[in-house]
């Protein structure tokens, strides 16, 4: 009994300092951005994402915040809802294939903050191989970036006039899976088709 004790602390010993070394080592993975520097040719496309380092591959959203009103469905359709004039804050992520996904904040991308749906950009080329029933549900964002009062508030003048023609010719759709006064998400997710929410005054 005294030897089979024995065994199993020794065992629960190695195990620990086994899962000690493995969450050590993870971590710094993922808090040494300098141990994955980039060598060469930038590896990321240097107009969408100005400010990009390398990430670990779970990471990269923070690197293109843009801000835009016209973003939530209102309660009542009208340009007096509160909704149409809140600030969702889009958080986006470049890929090499020229498409971009944003994940949507209500209140910014604090540490507590959960996304409550997404945008999913692509190119105008893109756009253009759509099923033709499937493009209603898409924006051109050389309509809409106005219409939505969007601000890229992390880059200077200089950044941003770069990025702005290359951004208009863009078209975004965006899905929502929770409202923002919801504390979880309930019911059916749902695409917000933003060209046809009603225009407010700027």
């Amino acid at each position: 009994m005294k030897l089979r004790l024995l065994l199993v602390g020794a065992l629960l010993i190695f195990n620990v300092g086994c899962a000690t070394t493995e969450i050590k080592g993870l971590t710094e993975v993922e808090h040494n951005h300098a141990a994955a520097a980039i060598s060469g040719e930038p590896k990321y496309n240097t107009t969408m994402n100005p400010r990009q380092i390398e990430h670990p591959s779970t990471l990269g959203f923070n690197d293109l915040h843009i801000q835009a009103i016209r973003h939530l469905k209102p309660d009542v359709f009208s340009a007096d809802d509160p909704k149409l004039h809140a600030i969702v804050h889009h958080h986006c992520k470049a890929y090499d294939d020229g498409t971009l996904v944003c994940l949507m904040f209500p209140g910014g991308m604090k540490d507590q903050d959960k996304p409550i749906g997404f945008e999913y950009i692509i190119t105008t080329a893109q756009f253009n191989t759509l099923p033709e029933q499937e493009k209603h549900y898409w924006h051109y964002h050389k309509t809409e970036v106005g219409r939505a009062c969007a601000t890229f508030p992390d880059l200077t003048k200089e950044e941003t006039a770069k990025i702005l023609p290359v951004v208009h010719e863009t078209y975004g759709k965006v899905v929502y899976f929770q409202k923002p006064e919801d504390k979880f998400p309930l019911g059916e997710p749902y695409v917000l088709i933003v060209q046809d929410m009603p225009e407010v005054k700027k």
